[in-house]
């Protein structure tokens, strides 16, 4: 059993800066992969940034650039930093967890954290 926990959103001006946290707790495995998506009403969840557990890191090419993700292992602990935001960053933002148990591929999901950038 795993929990996360997203914390951080909120309504600010375009081009001000947001962080975003992810607390992870339960059963993880130090070979894991953390991750940040977000969901627009009406539209697909993307793919907004990723973090393995050795620090690979991988963005979106929307948020390269602007967005910086990392990890505190120690705590099981994921960031994003946000900077320049725009209108269109608007969107709930979801943490996710992927990790190998016996063998086969386990997927988490916070419950998202609303993030409004206003013009």
């Amino acid at each position: 059993q795993v929990q996360l926990v997203e914390s951080g959103g909120g309504l600010v001006q375009a081009g001000g800066s947001l962080t975003l946290s992810c607390a992870a707790s339960g059963s993880i495995f130090r070979a894991n992969t953390m991750a940040w998506h977000r969901q627009a009403p009406g539209k697909q969840r993307e793919l907004v940034a990723g973090i393995t557990s050795d620090g690979i890191t991988t963005y979106a090419d929307s948020v390269k650039g602007r967005f910086t993700i990392s990890r505190a292992n120690n705590a099981n602990t994921m960031y994003l930093q946000m900077n320049s935001l725009k209108p269109e960053d608007t969107a709930v933002y979801y943490c996710r967890l992927l990790q190998l148990q016996a063998g086969s591929s386990r997927d988490y999901w916070g419950q998202g954290t609303q993030v409004t950038v206003s013009s």
